[in-house]
């Protein structure tokens, strides 16, 4: 390995271990109240040393929200690929219950990017296009699992024919993610007073939203 390499190599390993560091701080803390100060005393690297590799907290926080997108992106596709979908809502339903799964497996990835989903600081200067455009990109291709599952059902007539595929896709993600949010807010007030499991609350919200779209 020369020397040009190994310097490379070097980069992307402290690159990598600022990224794992601040992925502690941020799901200790939470986006608001993590500092780069924070970051740097995790990282246990001068603040001059974290600007070198990151331009602001905001693009450290898209690098996460890329990590995030990728293991939530790697799943559905394992899912849909083993799993034995018939049709169009058969697809919706895994696609729901492997974000679900996915909530309980990574729940701070899942807080991250609901916290990402009740912000705005997508067009900040201080985030690089690359870091914007990738983020963007993968969470397109996560969509993407909703706009062709409706398209399916639009044409097989399992779904409504006058369906936005577009906004159906986006107002299902909203929907999941307010689901989920609530269960992880108040899980146990839910169990306590209502007698109801999170799972039994995530299955009736999928039935009444797929009620939504079916078609008659």
């Amino acid at each position: 390995m020369g020397a040009e390499e190994r310097k490379e190599k070097e980069k992307i390993i402290r690159r990598n271990d600022i990224i794992e560091a601040a992925e502690r701080v941020i799901f200790t803390k939470g986006y608001n109240q993590a500092t780069m100060d924070d970051v740097a005393k995790e990282a246990e690297f001068s603040k001059r040393t974290i600007y070198v590799y990151f331009n602001s907290k905001e693009q450290i926080y898209f690098e996460i929200m890329i990590k995030g997108y990728r293991l939530l992106l790697n799943r559905l596709i394992k899912d849909l690929q083993q799993k034995d979908c018939k049709n169009a809502l058969d697809k919706i339903k895994q696609i729901a219950d492997t974000l679900y799964r996915f909530y309980l497996d990574y729940p701070k990835y899942f807080s991250a990017i609901m916290e990402y989903e009740n912000t705005d600081i997508d067009f900040q200067d201080t985030i690089p296009d690359k870091s914007r455009e990738e983020c963007y990109a993968i969470g397109e291709e996560i969509l993407k699992f909703f706009t062709d599952a409706l398209r399916e059902g639009i044409k097989d007539g399992s779904l409504k024919q006058d369906l936005d595929v577009i906004k159906t896709a986006l107002v299902l993600w909203s929907y999941m993610l307010g689901v989920f949010g609530t269960i992880k807010k108040k899980e146990k007030y839910i169990l306590n007073f209502h007698k109801i499991t999170s799972e039994e609350l995530v299955s009736e919200a999928f039935k009444l939203i797929l009620l939504t779209i079916s078609a008659d």
